[in-house]
């Protein structure tokens, strides 16, 4: 008697391959390949208003504050807000309401260590250093979203509306 593999078109076995290659994709790939931004750096003695404008001037979310090449803080356009909000001095050295010592993942890192940490403590850009601590790029909320679109389009495109609502067509 001659053993045959089984053929494997059902659904959920293509849906646990699909979930086998995300993860170990994630798990894999480093955080250089999930397009993380140029840092835009700034000195801790630079002024908010000049941080401020540097923000609006480049369009991005983020600055990381530097002293010499490593990495001392960021300021993010979520401390903007909070500095407008509260009136805050504009002449006044960034060191005094930046995020420090900022969060910050190894450029060796996997994109699926990244997720985490910016899941975990709710960040939206995340510095990304070498091991002397110097910032080499800045992996952003848009950044993951465009790999993870780019890299699982099916999964991503599969997803239901609601994460909880079940994967099953609706309907007669």
């Amino acid at each position: 008697m001659m053993c045959t593999p089984a053929a494997r078109n059902d659904k959920s076995f293509t849906q646990a391959v699909s979930s086998v290659d995300f993860q170990l994709s994630l798990e894999s790939e480093g955080v250089g390949s999930a397009y993380p931004d140029q840092p835009l750096a700034a000195t801790a003695d630079e002024t908010v208003g000049t941080v401020l404008q540097l923000l609006r001037a480049q369009r991005t979310g983020a600055v990381v504050i530097c002293e010499g090449s490593k990495l001392v803080g960021i300021f993010t356009e979520r401390d903007a807000l909070k500095q407008m909000a509260s009136g805050a001095d504009l002449s006044a050295p960034i060191r005094t309401v930046m995020s420090s010592p900022p969060a910050a993942i190894a450029s060796d890192a996997t994109v699926g260590n990244a997720i985490r940490m910016m899941a975990e403590g709710a960040y939206r850009h995340l510095p990304i250093v070498d091991q002397n601590q110097k910032p080499t790029g800045v992996l952003a909320v848009h950044g993951i979203v465009h790999y993870l679109v780019d890299h699982f389009p099916e999964t991503v495109y599969n997803l239901p509306p609601d994460p909880k609502a079940a994967r099953e067509r609706e309907g007669a």
